[in-house]
């Protein structure tokens, strides 16, 4: 999703902080995350690969739940990478995680007992979204170790988009950009899982993820109208709940735990 704050070359004094109301990068609740960790760390993982980190929320919740875990991040943007960084030297796990600015696509990191991919499958192949899932589907069964698991977080439609909606949301949005979630599934054991577990974001969840993205430079721009980055940054707020009205209540994300076919 586009960054709503005022780019980092405008004047550097009363700009918006970034992202700060986020925990997790994407609509992930606290109840739902703890519930995820505790599943995930009863499977005792030695390693941990989160395949587009961010700066990591989910890797280090699940580090300080397995002791002697050591896990590896990837992702390319360096300002959530940093993040990451301070949050493990925070939590006294900055010996036992690596975050790494590099590209996901043939990483050679794995294989891991326990990979997350939370909203970022397109950063494992150069095929534009939705073909790229068999592809990166086959990249996270080749990443994940025998009777570990993956976390795969993916878009899915709760149901036909209208031509309307499709126009409202992002340039070129199409019916077939994403599967339905009986055919993610099917992706998913086509490509050498079994789904141990499946949830999809609430609509709380939801609201709750896209109100934090944008709460700062919201509050920010209602302070700032003469500023002179005011007219860029409302237009790109604008776009973007126009954007959100468009799919919410259509798009949803699923939270699969897979469990990888010997």
């Amino acid at each position: 999703m586009t960054d709503p704050r005022p780019r980092p070359d405008a004047p550097s004094t009363d700009l918006p902080p970034r992202l700060t109301r986020l925990t997790f990068h994407g609509p992930l609740s606290e109840a739902r995350a703890d519930r995820m960790v505790g599943r995930l760390a009863g499977t005792a993982p030695r390693t941990v690969l989160d395949i587009g980190c961010g700066w990591g929320e989910l890797m280090l919740r699940v580090l300080a739940a397995v002791p002697g875990a050591t896990g590896t991040g990837l992702d390319l943007n360096a300002d959530d990478l940093a993040r990451g960084r301070r949050s493990a030297e925070r939590r006294g796990l900055a010996d036992r995680v690596v975050f790494l600015e590099e590209s996901a696509q043939d990483t050679s990191r794995g294989p891991a007992d326990l990979v997350l991919c939370v909203g970022s499958s397109q950063a494992l192949g150069p095929v534009e979204p939705p073909r790229h899932l068999p592809r990166a589907l086959a990249s996270l069964r080749r990443l994940v170790g025998d009777g570990g698991r993956v976390l795969l977080g993916e878009g899915f439609w709760q149901r036909t988009p209208t031509a309307a909606e499709l126009s409202g949301m992002w340039p070129g949005a199409r019916a077939d950009d994403h599967p339905d979630l009986a055919t993610l599934l099917d992706l998913a054991v086509a490509a050498g899982f079994r789904p141990e577990w499946t949830e999809t974001a609430s609509p709380d969840e939801w609201e709750e993820f896209e109100s934090a993205y944008r709460a700062d430079a919201e509050v920010w721009l209602a302070g700032h109208g003469d500023h002179p980055l005011a007219a860029e940054t409302r237009e790109r707020l604008d776009r973007h709940r126009a954007r959100w009205m468009s799919y919410r209540g259509v798009l949803g994300l699923a939270y699969l735990t897979l469990v990888p076919v010997r």
